[in-house]
């Protein structure tokens, strides 16, 4: 089989999820990062839309990572298979529509105005030239993330209760002292969670180096210590700390 291309965006946590699952599977790939909204010069020539991870397998294009999730799981032995717990298929999808976006938005919104930050976590493996030109475009791709995503202090806010209220929900679920969100077995809910989860938690091993708390405002830096202080915070940095390392993008010759 032809050694698929993960087509990322280095910092994000969907592609993070990608990584892991492609990981867990055993399958070898190359990674090519991107810029965010540079990015779509790779995807959009490609049916891909403006969305990533996009796998390409051959002329196939995977364009989200719950199908990139459906695909690995064809290829593993049944006892390795992230989607057998029943109801794992249904907590991926949902994760990926509430706590993915919400903890996004809230990332994005908060650091955003320190450029710096942007500057120093955001060009990890991208072509040269996206690294070169990076300074300049900072404001545009800052505004048209802002309009994109819909960045609004009220919004921003919003969106942090409701992924405290999912943390509260996740440590409920845990708390009969599961080893996983849907029995003993490690399935696509875990690894959905943790990786989904990054974006507020900003884990010391993700897969590419990620800002951590010392490197941030103290307003920001004090939510990442809560909810990493909290059960389902502690939950995901545990299942972070169980896997192997797992490979960032390259950088390009």
């Amino acid at each position: 089989m032809t050694r698929p291309v993960l087509i990322t965006i280095p910092i994000s946590h969907f592609c993070e999820k990608a990584r892991w699952t492609l990981a867990w599977g055993g399958i070898a790939y190359e990674e090519r990062a991107r810029l965010q909204m540079l990015h779509w010069l790779t995807t959009i020539p490609r049916g891909a839309g403006r969305m990533v991870p996009v796998l390409l397998v051959g002329r196939e294009v995977i364009g989200d990572s719950c199908a990139i999730t459906r695909w690995v799981d064809a290829q593993l032995a049944p006892e390795r298979r992230l989607l057998a717990p029943p109801g794992a298929a249904e907590l991926e999808a949902e994760l990926g529509e509430t706590l993915g976006p919400d903890g996004r938005g809230w990332m994005y919104h908060r650091l955003l105005p320190d450029r710096s930050i942007a500057r120093r976590f955001g060009p990890t493996g991208v072509p040269r030239w996206q690294k070169a030109v990076m300074p300049a475009l900072l404001p545009l791709m800052e505004g048209g993330l802002r309009r994109y995503y819909g960045l609004t202090d009220a919004r921003a806010d919003a969106a942090l209760d409701r992924v405290r209220r999912r943390f509260d929900g996740i440590a409920e679920q845990l708390a009969d002292g599961r080893p996983h969100l849907l029995g003993d077995a490690f399935s696509a809910a875990d690894l959905t969670f943790a990786a989904l989860a990054a974006a507020v938690l900003m884990p010391p091993t993700y897969s590419v180096p990620l800002p951590q708390p010392e490197d941030i405002d103290p307003d920001t830096a004090a939510v990442v210590r809560e909810l990493r202080a909290h059960p389902a915070g502690q939950f995901a940095l545990r299942l972070y700390r169980e896997r192997p390392a797992i490979r960032g993008p390259a950088a390009p010759a």
